[in-house]
């Protein structure tokens, strides 16, 4: 069975940029076996971020199939996978849709993680849908063996990695269109 992953939503007071403190709400993502752990888990986890007082307003179920963190992203992206299977009996297609939550940087390049992702899937998919998630960080639950510490140190230097910032270079279009196609558009 795969994990349980909770959202919690926890309000404490933040100090923005300009130095003005404002009560905010942030989602996180936990993996928990009940309600109870996840609120546990999630007030560890505040207290070593959070040195002020935190609420914690909401817990539920999350409907995400799998979590992946990529090195050098600092977002999550919700990615909508369908799974396309031949219903021998009534000889029709069935879609059935399964949630991923994919960390990467902007859109194309979640959409690029999802299928890296997927890589090792047997069956059709498609992938009609990918927002960002307003998910704030991933906490998932290790158990204290040697092999969860190894999965646990891999899982939080992956998501703890940033975007490694490149020089931009001015791109080129080098896309070509047919003259004829053109015309009837500018018509």
């Amino acid at each position: 069975m795969g994990a349980t992953w909770y959202e919690c939503k926890v309000k404490f007071r933040k100090t923005d940029e300009t130095g003005i403190q404002k009560v905010i709400t942030e989602p996180y993502l936990v993996d928990a076996l009940s309600y109870t752990e996840a609120e546990s888990r999630i007030t560890e986890e505040m207290t070593a971020y959070i040195s002020e007082e935190f609420k914690i307003m909401n817990i539920k179920v999350a409907n995400y199939a799998e979590i992946h963190p990529f090195e050098n992203t600092d977002r999550w992206f919700r990615s909508k996978v369908s799974l396309t299977a031949y219903d021998e009996e009534s000889g029709k297609e069935r879609k059935t849709n399964m949630y991923l939550l994919v960390q990467a940087n902007d859109v194309k390049e979640a959409y690029d993680n999802t299928v890296t992702a997927m890589k090792n899937t047997m069956g059709d998919y498609t992938i009609p849908a990918i927002s960002e998630s307003p998910i704030m960080d991933v906490f998932p639950y290790f158990s204290g063996e040697e092999d969860a510490l190894e999965q646990a140190e891999k899982f939080n230097a992956l998501k703890a990695s940033r975007p490694v910032k490149e020089d931009v270079t001015e791109m080129v279009d080098h896309m070509e269109f047919d003259p004829e196609i053109v015309a009837s558009f500018q018509e």
